[in-house]
């Protein structure tokens, strides 16, 4: 099949909001359960568009308490992409092969109220195809804040993250809101409520917890060589965005320690290039794939 470029001149919004689920994913994550340390891998195998992508993922935090229940967060987190296309393209696929993405951050928690806690995240990240020395496109700032109410020694507990989000990338330089909601309603269950993560879990007794959830994933990442396409439009820069559903399980070693393993298969999928203004000029990968993520975590 004939791949042709195409020029697109999308809503902001939208595109703003796909940009920015990574984001979300991120301080959602970091405000629920703020790991020390994990170690995951994904794979999305080859589907009809011929793309096969995997990702390898390092975080690393160490909390820093300030006074009383008050802490400084400083931590950095490393994802490796590797992007196989193996299709014809009227272009050189050179610049497409692996990506990298590093955020350094640094996150202020301050428990103000026994239920509450204000988070602020600053988000320094390089997200760039290191094919060069680094430049200017490589780095960007993001940052997060929000409230987090957590009610644990209750019949029913509870998690609640409110927040806005700012991402330095997107087209549309707004900030995003941010609702996560988590219950126990029964000693067995709990649902998940709230953007990027949807879900229900299953507690089966104190080390094992089986999950189905709907998420969001994706990534931004800037071409330090442009890719002109045969119109001469340039692309300088590659994202992808997915809705996905999952089911997992979840092992725990001991304390704040796990194992976990998820499988699900995407609603959409959309890996495309951009140009300088954050438009989509050349679709990469819009069919619907598989999805494989396991990992080793500690928790705090």
């Amino acid at each position: 099949m004939q791949l042709i470029p195409k020029r697109i001149r999308v809503n902001s919004k939208k595109c703003s909001a796909r940009i920015v689920f990574f984001l979300l994913w991120s301080f959602v994550g970091f405000s629920q359960t703020p790991d020390i340390v994990r170690l995951e891998y994904m794979m999305m195998p080859r589907n009809n568009s011929n793309a096969e992508l995997s990702r390898m993922k390092l975080l690393v935090n160490v909390p820093i308490k300030i006074k009383d229940s008050n802490n400084l967060v400083i931590g950095a987190e490393y994802n490796r992409l590797a992007y196989n296309l193996e299709k014809e393209l009227p272009f050189s696929d050179a610049g497409l092969k692996q990506f990298h993405v590093v955020d350094v951050n640094m996150a202020y928690v301050w428990k103000f109220n026994p239920n509450w806690r204000f988070i602020g995240v600053i988000t320094p990240r390089l997200s760039s195809t290191l094919a060069n020395p680094l430049e200017n496109g490589d780095f960007s700032v993001n940052s997060t804040i929000g409230f987090l109410k957590e009610k644990k020694k209750v019949a029913k507990p509870s998690i609640m993250v409110i927040g806005l989000a700012y991402n330095s990338t997107v087209a549309l330089r707004v900030p995003i809101p941010i609702f996560y909601y988590e219950q126990r309603f029964h000693k067995n269950w709990s649902y998940v409520v709230g953007i990027p993560k949807t879900g229900m879990k299953y507690h089966l007794k104190e080390k094992h917890q089986f999950q189905a959830e709907f998420i969001f994933d994706g990534y931004y990442v800037n071409l330090q060589n442009n890719i002109v396409l045969p119109n001469t439009v340039s692309a300088s820069s590659v994202s992808s965005s997915a809705a996905l559903v999952t089911v997992g399980y979840q092992y725990k070693l001991a304390a704040n320690t796990f194992l976990y393993a998820y499988a699900g298969h995407t609603v959409f999928q959309d890996g495309v290039l951009r140009d300088e203004d954050r438009n989509d000029i050349f679709t990469l990968n819009d069919n619907p794939s598989f999805y494989f993520r396991t990992g080793f975590r500690i928790g705090l």
